[in-house]
């Protein structure tokens, strides 16, 4: 029995979130939930996870675990938002803790593995209504990415673009190209004809409309990435990640990311605060 599966486009930071059901028992799951996040105003906005609810509720589903890849550095995770509503458990891989030793001491955080409900570990199973959910861990974007696949489907986060795009960055702290490959190469692994659902898409040249599904053999037949052998693609990676500029919302992302989502308490006045980093201050 395949999973049900609704895609949720956030244009303003070209991240595809889902919902994934249980025909059966209607016992659901959403993967990678945004928050809507003004960084000019400092606002937050729950537009995009609303859409997903009102839309588990049209279906009737019971939303019972909310499944992060990764700790996102493009978007703030609504994941506690959906939680307060839902009473679903957040779950995240297991190396979730690399990342937060990692950024700990940049913004000053308490961020720790009991922010989420659930680490997964490579190879982990879990049921979602009469499905079976298996965790592959696939580092290289960071330390911690993980995949979920539920039969014939895989929700590769940023492990992979589409087809016709090409392949997730390396660069942050504990990123790792030869480490990307080798996750590849394990989701390539997979039968050809697996769905793989991408977190990302940015229009690949000449294409004209945004798009989230491809298959194993799509991605061997056309990603022009994987063309270049290992060797080839660690190069390329290290060159091409060498002149990409931070994500917009790196700073927001990573501090609240690692932290299930969670944002710093309020301060006296009730106001709660971010933390910006500063660098190159000249005395």
């Amino acid at each position: 029995m395949p999973a049900a599966i609704r895609a949720f486009f956030h244009p303003g930071t070209n991240t595809v979130s889902y919902l994934v059901w249980c025909p059966d028992t209607r016992q659901g799951a959403v993967l990678d939930p945004v928050l809507d996040w003004d960084q000019a105003a400092g606002e937050a906005g729950t537009a995009a996870a609303q859409a997903i609810l009102d839309a588990a509720r049209a279906e009737g589903v019971t939303v019972t675990r909310i499944l992060e890849t990764h700790a996102h550095a493009d978007h703030l995770t609504a994941a506690p938002w959906l939680k307060a509503r839902t009473g679903a458990r957040i779950g995240i891989g297991a190396r979730i803790t690399e990342v937060q030793r990692i950024f700990r001491p940049v913004f000053d955080t308490e961020a720790g593995p009991e922010d989420f409900d659930d680490l997964w570990a490579d190879g982990a199973r879990f049921p979602l209504g009469a499905l079976e959910v298996e965790v592959l861990h696939v580092p290289g974007h960071t330390p911690a990415d993980i995949a979920y696949r539920i039969g014939d489907d895989v929700f590769v986060g940023d492990t992979l673009f589409m087809h016709d795009y090409g392949t997730a960055r390396c660069d942050f702290p504990g990123g790792d190209c030869r480490a990307l490959w080798r996750s590849i190469g394990r989701l390539l692994a997979l039968p050809d004809h697996t769905r793989l659902w991408m977190c990302h898409d940015y229009k690949a040249p000449g294409r004209d409309e945004f798009a989230w599904q491809s298959t194993v053999a799509l991605q061997r037949a056309h990603n022009p990435h994987l063309k270049l052998g290992e060797d080839g693609f660690v190069r390329f990676r290290q060159e091409r990640d060498a002149t990409l500029r931070p994500p917009a919302l790196l700073l927001p992302s990573i501090q609240v990311n690692i932290r299930a989502g969670r944002f710093p308490e309020a301060e006296s006045n009730g106001v709660r605060y971010l933390k910006l980093p500063v660098k190159g201050v000249v005395e």
